[in-house]
Protein backbone atom coordinates (compact mmCIF):
# COMPACT_ATOMS: atom_id res chain seq x y z
CA UNK A 1 0.00 0.00 0.00
CA UNK A 2 1.35 3.28 -1.15
CA UNK A 3 1.54 5.22 1.85
CA UNK A 4 2.51 9.01 0.37
CA UNK A 5 5.17 9.54 2.98
CA UNK A 6 8.68 9.09 0.51
CA UNK A 7 10.37 12.92 1.24
CA UNK A 8 8.53 13.80 4.13
CA UNK A 9 10.21 15.04 7.05
CA UNK A 10 9.59 13.54 10.36
CA UNK A 11 10.74 14.36 13.94
CA UNK A 12 10.08 11.51 16.27
CA UNK A 13 11.36 11.80 19.81
CA UNK A 14 12.19 9.22 22.07
CA UNK A 15 13.57 7.38 19.12
CA UNK A 16 16.83 5.98 20.50
CA UNK A 17 14.98 2.58 21.60
CA UNK A 18 11.57 0.81 22.55
CA UNK A 19 8.76 2.43 20.34
CA UNK A 20 10.51 5.87 19.02
CA UNK A 21 13.42 3.44 17.77
CA UNK A 22 10.22 1.48 15.98
CA UNK A 23 8.69 4.40 14.41
CA UNK A 24 11.87 5.83 12.99
CA UNK A 25 12.66 2.89 11.81
CA UNK A 26 9.35 2.10 9.71
CA UNK A 27 9.44 5.87 8.57
CA UNK A 28 12.82 4.93 7.26
CA UNK A 29 11.25 2.54 5.72
CA UNK A 30 8.38 4.91 3.68
CA UNK A 31 11.33 6.82 2.43
CA UNK A 32 11.08 10.10 5.28
CA UNK A 33 14.10 12.09 5.81
CA UNK A 34 14.28 12.59 9.93
CA UNK A 35 15.72 14.11 13.13
CA UNK A 36 15.72 11.71 15.61
CA UNK A 37 16.19 13.04 19.51
CA UNK A 38 16.77 11.32 22.93
CA UNK A 39 19.01 11.42 25.47
CA UNK A 40 21.40 8.83 24.49
CA UNK A 41 23.71 9.99 21.15
CA UNK A 42 25.49 6.57 20.38
CA UNK A 43 21.89 4.63 20.44
CA UNK A 44 20.53 7.69 18.31
CA UNK A 45 23.48 6.92 15.94
CA UNK A 46 23.12 3.30 15.03
CA UNK A 47 19.62 4.08 14.45
CA UNK A 48 20.04 6.67 12.13
CA UNK A 49 23.09 4.26 10.46
CA UNK A 50 20.38 2.17 9.95
CA UNK A 51 17.91 4.21 8.17
CA UNK A 52 20.75 6.29 6.38
CA UNK A 53 21.03 2.71 4.45
CA UNK A 54 17.89 2.90 3.31
CA UNK A 55 18.55 6.19 1.29
CA UNK A 56 16.91 8.71 3.79
CA UNK A 57 18.36 11.84 5.45
CA UNK A 58 19.00 11.60 9.03
CA UNK A 59 20.27 14.32 11.29
CA UNK A 60 20.58 13.38 15.52
CA UNK A 61 19.83 15.85 18.26
CA UNK A 62 20.73 14.12 21.51
CA UNK A 63 19.01 16.59 23.99
CA UNK A 64 16.63 16.09 27.00
CA UNK A 65 13.33 17.36 26.62
CA UNK A 66 13.33 18.14 30.31
CA UNK A 67 15.23 21.42 29.75
CA UNK A 68 12.92 24.28 28.70
CA UNK A 69 15.02 25.30 25.98
CA UNK A 70 15.74 22.06 24.11
CA UNK A 71 12.09 22.11 22.33
CA UNK A 72 12.95 25.32 20.83
CA UNK A 73 16.24 24.07 19.97
CA UNK A 74 15.15 20.81 17.94
CA UNK A 75 12.73 22.47 16.32
CA UNK A 76 15.46 25.47 14.94
CA UNK A 77 17.51 22.59 13.72
CA UNK A 78 15.15 20.63 11.89
CA UNK A 79 14.31 24.10 9.84
CA UNK A 80 17.98 24.51 9.48
CA UNK A 81 18.23 20.66 8.29
CA UNK A 82 15.52 20.39 6.70
CA UNK A 83 13.91 23.75 5.81
CA UNK A 84 10.62 22.44 7.53
CA UNK A 85 8.39 19.71 9.00
CA UNK A 86 5.92 17.33 8.20
CA UNK A 87 5.71 15.35 10.91
CA UNK A 88 5.34 15.09 15.16
CA UNK A 89 5.69 12.03 16.86
CA UNK A 90 5.65 13.37 20.76
CA UNK A 91 6.79 9.96 22.17
CA UNK A 92 9.96 10.63 24.92
CA UNK A 93 8.57 10.04 28.25
CA UNK A 94 8.42 7.19 30.89
CA UNK A 95 6.80 7.69 34.57
CA UNK A 96 7.13 5.94 37.84
CA UNK A 97 5.40 3.71 39.46
CA UNK A 98 5.22 2.72 43.03
CA UNK A 99 3.31 3.12 46.12
CA UNK A 100 1.41 6.46 45.98
CA UNK A 101 1.50 7.53 49.73
CA UNK A 102 5.90 6.29 48.67
CA UNK A 103 6.16 8.65 45.43
CA UNK A 104 7.81 12.12 46.08
CA UNK A 105 7.15 15.49 44.30
CA UNK A 106 10.21 14.90 42.61
CA UNK A 107 8.80 11.58 41.06
CA UNK A 108 5.81 13.57 39.96
CA UNK A 109 7.90 16.69 38.85
CA UNK A 110 10.05 14.55 36.58
CA UNK A 111 7.08 12.58 35.08
CA UNK A 112 5.52 15.54 34.02
CA UNK A 113 8.58 17.31 32.60
CA UNK A 114 9.17 14.76 30.10
CA UNK A 115 6.03 13.54 29.06
CA UNK A 116 3.61 16.52 29.38
CA UNK A 117 5.65 19.38 29.45
CA UNK A 118 7.76 18.41 26.75
CA UNK A 119 4.83 17.28 24.71
CA UNK A 120 3.34 20.82 24.83
CA UNK A 121 6.36 23.08 24.13
CA UNK A 122 7.49 21.05 21.12
CA UNK A 123 4.12 20.90 19.78
CA UNK A 124 3.99 24.77 20.29
CA UNK A 125 7.59 25.31 19.05
CA UNK A 126 6.66 23.02 16.03
CA UNK A 127 3.06 23.70 14.67
CA UNK A 128 4.34 26.78 12.64
CA UNK A 129 6.19 24.32 10.65
CA UNK A 130 3.32 22.14 10.78
CA UNK A 131 0.48 24.68 9.60
CA UNK A 132 2.89 25.34 6.74
CA UNK A 133 2.78 22.39 5.31
CA UNK A 134 -0.16 20.61 6.75
CA UNK A 135 1.97 17.99 8.68
CA UNK A 136 0.56 15.75 11.37
CA UNK A 137 1.36 14.96 15.10
CA UNK A 138 0.62 11.99 16.96
CA UNK A 139 1.09 11.72 20.68
CA UNK A 140 2.19 8.37 22.23
CA UNK A 141 0.40 8.23 25.31
CA UNK A 142 -0.81 5.16 27.58
CA UNK A 143 -3.55 2.96 28.51
CA UNK A 144 -3.09 3.49 32.05
CA UNK A 145 -4.84 7.30 30.95
CA UNK A 146 -7.91 5.43 30.47
CA UNK A 147 -7.62 2.20 33.28
CA UNK A 148 -6.10 4.32 36.17
CA UNK A 149 -4.55 2.39 38.86
CA UNK A 150 -2.87 2.51 41.79
CA UNK A 151 0.57 2.04 41.38
CA UNK A 152 0.80 4.08 38.70
CA UNK A 153 -0.97 7.14 39.40
CA UNK A 154 2.13 9.57 38.15
CA UNK A 155 1.82 7.47 34.66
CA UNK A 156 -1.98 7.44 34.82
CA UNK A 157 -2.26 11.42 35.57
CA UNK A 158 0.22 12.13 32.88
CA UNK A 159 -1.33 10.07 29.97
CA UNK A 160 -4.70 10.89 30.88
CA UNK A 161 -3.20 14.90 30.60
CA UNK A 162 -1.53 14.03 26.85
CA UNK A 163 -5.09 12.91 25.55
CA UNK A 164 -6.64 15.84 26.78
CA UNK A 165 -3.86 18.26 25.51
CA UNK A 166 -3.94 16.28 22.29
CA UNK A 167 -7.23 16.85 21.86
CA UNK A 168 -7.12 20.49 22.46
CA UNK A 169 -4.51 20.39 19.87
CA UNK A 170 -6.84 18.84 17.37
CA UNK A 171 -8.99 21.54 17.84
CA UNK A 172 -6.57 23.59 17.46
CA UNK A 173 -5.75 21.80 14.13
CA UNK A 174 -9.27 22.23 12.10
CA UNK A 175 -8.20 25.75 11.90
CA UNK A 176 -5.08 25.02 11.06
CA UNK A 177 -4.96 22.43 8.73
CA UNK A 178 -2.49 20.58 11.27
CA UNK A 179 -3.75 16.64 11.78
CA UNK A 180 -3.52 15.59 15.53
CA UNK A 181 -4.35 12.37 16.86
CA UNK A 182 -3.29 10.05 20.36
CA UNK A 183 -2.45 6.69 20.26
CA UNK A 184 -2.72 4.81 23.78
CA UNK A 185 -0.63 1.52 23.94
CA UNK A 186 -0.80 -1.45 26.55
CA UNK A 187 2.34 -3.27 27.66
CA UNK A 188 4.56 -3.17 24.71
CA UNK A 189 7.89 -4.84 24.41
CA UNK A 190 10.15 -2.92 25.08
CA UNK A 191 13.62 -2.76 27.46
CA UNK A 192 11.07 -1.11 30.36
CA UNK A 193 9.24 -3.79 29.98
CA UNK A 194 11.77 -6.32 30.52
CA UNK A 195 12.95 -5.11 33.36
CA UNK A 196 9.42 -5.40 34.96
CA UNK A 197 9.73 -8.72 33.96
CA UNK A 198 13.35 -9.31 35.17
CA UNK A 199 12.46 -8.61 38.02
CA UNK A 200 9.60 -9.97 39.21
CA UNK A 201 11.02 -13.10 38.19
CA UNK A 202 13.83 -12.06 40.64
CA UNK A 203 11.57 -11.48 43.25
CA UNK A 204 9.06 -14.98 42.63
CA UNK A 205 11.47 -17.72 41.26
CA UNK A 206 8.63 -18.12 38.37
CA UNK A 207 9.68 -19.03 34.74
CA UNK A 208 9.69 -16.06 32.48
CA UNK A 209 6.66 -17.59 31.17
CA UNK A 210 4.53 -17.53 33.37
CA UNK A 211 5.66 -14.04 34.80
CA UNK A 212 4.87 -13.08 31.38
CA UNK A 213 1.32 -14.93 30.66
CA UNK A 214 0.41 -13.27 34.73
CA UNK A 215 1.05 -9.82 33.46
CA UNK A 216 -0.72 -10.12 30.28
CA UNK A 217 -3.66 -12.08 32.37
CA UNK A 218 -3.70 -8.76 34.86
CA UNK A 219 -3.90 -6.68 32.41
CA UNK A 220 -6.42 -8.40 30.01
CA UNK A 221 -4.60 -8.23 27.08
CA UNK A 222 -4.20 -11.54 24.49
CA UNK A 223 -0.67 -10.78 23.96
CA UNK A 224 2.25 -8.32 24.68
CA UNK A 225 2.61 -5.91 21.97
CA UNK A 226 5.46 -5.45 20.11
CA UNK A 227 7.39 -2.07 18.87
CA UNK A 228 6.08 -3.31 14.92
CA UNK A 229 2.34 -3.08 16.11
CA UNK A 230 2.85 0.59 17.92
CA UNK A 231 5.13 2.07 14.56
CA UNK A 232 2.88 0.19 11.51
CA UNK A 233 0.10 2.09 13.28
CA UNK A 234 1.71 5.25 13.23
CA UNK A 235 3.13 5.11 9.84
CA UNK A 236 -0.64 4.63 8.45
CA UNK A 237 -2.50 7.32 10.74
CA UNK A 238 0.05 10.38 8.92
CA UNK A 239 -0.49 9.05 6.12
CA UNK A 240 -2.22 9.90 2.77
CA UNK A 241 -4.38 7.62 3.34
CA UNK A 242 -5.54 8.33 6.62
CA UNK A 243 -6.46 11.71 5.80
CA UNK A 244 -9.77 11.71 7.65
CA UNK A 245 -8.79 10.34 10.78
CA UNK A 246 -8.48 13.71 13.20
CA UNK A 247 -8.97 14.35 17.32
CA UNK A 248 -8.88 10.41 17.84
CA UNK A 249 -7.75 8.89 20.99
CA UNK A 250 -7.24 5.12 20.01
CA UNK A 251 -6.64 2.37 22.39
CA UNK A 252 -3.92 -0.10 20.60
CA UNK A 253 -4.24 -2.55 23.72
CA UNK A 254 -5.00 -5.91 22.64
CA UNK A 255 -8.27 -5.79 24.24
CA UNK A 256 -7.19 -4.71 27.66
CA UNK A 257 -9.68 -1.75 28.00
CA UNK A 258 -13.30 -3.28 28.38
CA UNK A 259 -15.85 0.14 27.63
CA UNK A 260 -17.02 1.67 24.61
Amino acid sequence: MELGLKGKVALVTGSSRGIGRGIALAFGEEGCDLMLTGRDAPALEDVAQSIRGKGCNVAVRALDLRDPSASGILVEAVRREFGGLDILINNAGATKRGDFLALTDADWEDGYALKFFAHVRLARAAWPLLKERRGALVAIGGTSGRKPEKRFTIGSSVNAAVAAFTKCLADLGKEDGVRVNCIHPSLVETERQWRRIRAEVERTGEPEAKVRAQFCRETGIIRYGKVEDVADFVTFIVSSRATWLHGATVDLDGGEIPVL
